[in-house]
C-alpha cells in the first residue's frame, strides 16, 4: 500500500481523533437545515432540502467506489486524505468534507434565481454556476493536494495537473449540476 494510503488508514475511525471543533460544525449545518426545513414548510418548496440531500448522496456514492478501489487493489484508493482532520470516516472522506457537501447543494440552489429564463455570459445560469462552483472546488482541492492533505495516486487521475479535467467532471461538475437535474422546478440545460 502507498505511504498516504497507510496513513488514511491510521486513525481511521478512531474516535480518540475527534476534535471539538466538530460540534460547533455540525451544529452550523444542523442550522441551515433546520432553517431550510422550516422555510419549505411554509413555502412548499423543498428544492434546497433536496439539493443539499442529493449533493452528500452523489458525494457518498462517490466514497464508496473509492473505498472499493482501494479494497481490490490493495494499494491506493483514486484518492486519500491522509491529512490531519477531526475524524476520518473513509480513505477519501472526512469528517470536513461531510459537512461542506451537506451544505453545498443548499448553496448553489440559493445561488440561483427564480427564474428559469436567466442568463450569464450567454449561459443558462444553472450551467454557469455548476461550472464556476466546480472551478473553485477543483481550485480547492488543488491547493489541498499541494499540501499533501489529499493525495492522487493515480497518474490518469492527476498527472501534472493534467487530469484536471477528470476531477473537475467526475469530482465536482456533476455535483453541482446534479440538483438542477433532480429539483423539479430547475433544470441545466437550456430554459
Amino acid at each position: 500500500m502507498t505511504e498516504a494510503t497507510q496513513q488514511a488508514l491510521s486513525g481511521l475511525r478512531d474516535l480518540s481523533m475527534f476534535k471539538w471543533y466538530v460540534i460547533p460544525l455540525m451544529a452550523i449545518v444542523f442550522y441551515v437545515y433546520t432553517r431550510e426545513i422550516r422555510e419549505a414548510k411554509k413555502t412548499g418548496d423543498w428544492n434546497a432540502i433536496l439539493a443539499g440531500l442529493t449533493v452528500f448522496g452523489a458525494d457518498f456514492f462517490n466514497e464508496t467506489w473509492n473505498g472499493w478501489v482501494l479494497h481490490f487493489t490493495q494499494r491506493s484508493a483514486f484518492w486519500t486524505t491522509p491529512g490531519d482532520t477531526a475524524l476520518r470516516t473513509t480513505v477519501g472522506w472526512n469528517i470536513e468534507i461531510m459537512f461542506m457537501f451537506l451544505l453545498l447543494g443548499i448553496i448553489y440552489t440559493h445561488t440561483l434565481s427564480d427564474s428559469r429564463k436567466e442568463r450569464i455570459l450567454g449561459l443558462p445560469e444553472t450551467w454557469f454556476w455548476a461550472i464556476g462552483y466546480s472551478v473553485f472546488c477543483v481550485f480547492i482541492e488543488c491547493v489541498l493536494n499541494v499540501g499533501g492533505h489529499l493525495v492522487w495516486e493515480y497518474p490518469f487521475w492527476f498527472l501534472s495537473f493534467k487530469g484536471i479535467w477528470l476531477i473537475f467532471l467526475v469530482g465536482y461538475f456533476q455535483f453541482s449540476a446534479t440538483p438542477s437535474w433532480s429539483s423539479p422546478g430547475r433544470r441545466c440545460g437550456p430554459n
